[in-house]
């Protein structure tokens, strides 16, 4: 009767420790477009859009990689042919606005075509934690900044797809361009019910004026996504 008591609160123990263990959030950073062609100074490679400082930020990203267990990236993957590319355009030339894919678009010089130079981690990356890539802006008739979505929402990248088999509900993002394809993915990311957070100090903008910067960060934050710097990760 005695071995009978102690196997019942035992039981009852263990029950209630099950219930009572408390869930934790699954994190993932998402560095976006670390790639040769937006870095000044790229080793042998015409950077051939080069956001100012984007290789200042190569070294935070680094060690910010070791306080998580799930690293992403992304990369710009564009056929030599796509819409966004000036070149494409009679009598244009890089950062007229155009249409594309039926939203407007800004017209760049051609950057990170597939299987080129460009198109790789700059050099310095650490890339040994990042568990998942997605390619973007593969379609030349739509760009894709976000690294979820193209720009017109009509189609998916497999980036959601892979968070949710790694049960992440939580997300910080980082990389280049903050004006651009960071703003982007943090937005979808919010849109996509992932607790977002847009890491500020580990960015840079294709336009780094002061204006610029807080128009970024009221369109992030009117998006639900949280403003942080990394020392308080």
């Amino acid at each position: 009767m005695k071995t009978k008591i102690i196997s019942l609160c035992m039981f009852i123990l263990s029950s209630s420790l099950a219930f009572s263990t408390p869930t934790y959030a699954k994190k993932a950073l998402i560095i976006v477009d670390m790639q040769n062609c937006f870095v000044s100074g790229a080793d042998s490679v015409v950077h051939s859009l080069p956001v100012k400082g984007g290789r200042d930020i190569v070294q935070g990203i680094n060690q910010l990689q070791e306080k998580f267990d799930i690293v992403v990236a992304t990369k710009d993957w564009h056929p030599a042919n796509h819409g966004s590319f000036a070149s494409q355009h009679s009598g244009k030339k890089p950062f007229d606005m155009s249409v594309l894919g039926g939203v407007d678009q800004v017209l760049w010089p051609d950057h990170c075509v597939q299987n080129t130079l460009g198109a790789e981690f700059v050099n310095g990356l650490t890339t040994d934690k990042i568990t998942h890539t997605t390619f973007k802006g593969l379609d030349p008739n739509v760009d894709s900044y976000s690294g979820f979505k193209d720009n017109n929402q009509s189609a998916k990248t497999d980036l959601d797809d892979f968070l949710k088999s790694q049960q992440v509900d939580e997300i910080y993002v980082v990389g280049l361009a903050a004006d651009y394809c960071v703003k982007a993915t943090a937005i979808d990311g919010a849109n996509l019910d992932y607790k977002t957070y847009f890491i500020k100090d580990l960015t840079r903008a294709v336009d780094p004026s002061e204006e610029n910067i807080q128009k970024i960060y009221s369109e992030l934050e009117k998006s639900g996504v949280e403003v942080i710097s990394s020392e308080t990760i």
